[in-house]
């Protein structure tokens, strides 16, 4: 903290002394050269000021469903048709369903032949056991050899068997009917997403194989609310975050700003001729239609913003004059500083100094250290240091580009700048 506040009171002498410097060139340049020239001014305004990071962008729904066939054979029906609104589980289209009906028949015939058995092989084992429960008595009574006995044990155990061998043929066989039935159901094709039918992939009466993959049908898209996905350079990417407010406009209307914040930056970039290129996405409702798939968009993301500023123009920001060595002129003791200046640099410690030179009511030119806050190509918010209607040079001033007397005022600057 020490540091730092001893590197914000040498940085105010040294604008101080530049300030100073430039003042003395002035005066003795105005003296001994005599000279006029006209200088341009430009006076302080309030205003909002936007700084922004622009990249290109396509629009595409957020929700898009590829809808597919998970079965093969004619299609037969399509209820919908290119530009139809649908609602989850509308029925869209419809499949030959015969050889699944064919199936589901097989399998429910078969299915009741298995139950049939099954009571045939129920009697039986009860027939058996009766058998086997009056061979253990008569062994036990001495009135049975044991042979028989055990033959008769033994008839029992294997009806049961028999028995058990059967229900694992209804289980499989009603296993079977189930995935024919799915199937015969998987001949209708329903919406499984409510929106809008931008595409159709297939025709009536064109056959569908989906033994290898899954045949696109149709395509079906929410276009409520879409998405626009930016390509933002390497150099860009580590000052956009989530939730970062954003706005673009399109080539259709360039006029219109749409507001927005940031979804979302993809981690994984992509390189196009060895430029890395990372995506940002944005949502943005669509109620009204307006945005269409793969229209372009510029995108502005939000950097920062203030309204209601005080703005200059960024050709009114001096530069430090320089000695004939290259090095900037300095003062041993610099002059009294502004009332208020230090204590406002403390209070914005992430504000920029700089000069700018002030025209007085009475034509004289004084140089003024100021405190900058965000700034555009063309205008810059000023924290501390100018008023509203303030006077200021506009162009850096040469030594011998010194006139207090002639000056020409211009209008006053844009109100936003990008």
């Amino acid at each position: 903290m020490a540091r730092k506040k001893s590197s914000s009171r040498w940085g105010l002498i040294a604008l101080v002394a530049a300030a100073a410097a430039i003042g003395v060139y002035l005066f003795v340049s105005a003296s001994s050269k005599g000279e006029e020239q006209t200088l341009q001014t430009v006076k302080a305004t309030r205003g909002d000021i936007e700084v922004t990071i622009s990249a290109a962008g396509k629009i595409t729904p957020k929700e898009e469903v590829a809808v597919g066939a998970q079965v093969s054979g004619q299609l037969e029906k399509l209820y919908v048709d290119v530009g139809d609104s649908v609602e989850a589980g509308d029925l869209l289209a419809q499949i030959d369903a015969t050889i699944a009906t064919t199936s589901v028949e097989g399998n429910r015939a078969q299915l009741k032949e298995l139950r049939a058995s099954r009571k045939q092989q129920q009697a039986s084992l009860n027939l058996l056991k009766s058998q086997a429960d009056r061979a253990a008595m008569l062994y036990e009574a001495d009135a049975m050899a044991k042979a028989d006995y055990e033959a008769a044990i033994a008839d029992y155990q294997i009806a049961q068997g028999k028995l058990e061998a059967i229900d694992a043929q209804i289980e499989r066989q009603s296993s079977t009917l189930q995935a024919d039935l799915a199937s015969l159901e998987f001949t209708k094709i329903y919406a499984p997403i409510s929106g809008t039918v931008v595409s159709l992939e297939a025709v009536e009466g064109q056959t569908l194989n989906a033994n290898q993959t899954a045949p696109t049908i149709l395509t079906i898209a929410d276009l409520t609310t879409m998405t626009v996905e930016t390509d933002v350079s390497e150099a860009d990417v580590l000052r956009i975050t989530n939730n970062q407010p954003a706005w673009f406009t399109t080539l259709g209307d360039s006029e219109y700003r749409w507001e927005t914040s940031v979804r979302q930056v993809l981690p994984t970039p992509e390189v196009l001729n060895d430029v890395v290129l990372y995506k940002a996405l944005l949502d943005v409702d669509n109620p009204e239609g307006r945005l269409r798939t793969e229209m372009t968009a510029q995108v502005f993301f939000v950097v920062g913003s203030a309204k209601d500023a005080v703005l200059v123009p960024v050709t009114a920001l001096q530069s430090s004059p320089q000695s004939r060595n290259g090095s900037d002129t300095a003062m041993s003791a610099p002059p009294s500083t502004p009332a208020g200046f230090q204590a406002a640099r403390e209070a914005n410690p992430d504000a920029d100094t700089a000069l700018v030179m002030i025209l007085g009511n009475d034509g004289e030119m004084l140089p003024r250290p100021i405190l900058t806050g965000l700034r555009t190509r063309t205008l810059a918010e000023v924290i501390y240091g100018l008023s509203p209607g303030d006077t200021v040079v506009s162009g850096n001033v040469a030594p011998k580009q010194v006139s207090s007397g002639q000056s020409r005022q211009m209008g006053p600057p844009p109100m936003m700048g990008r």
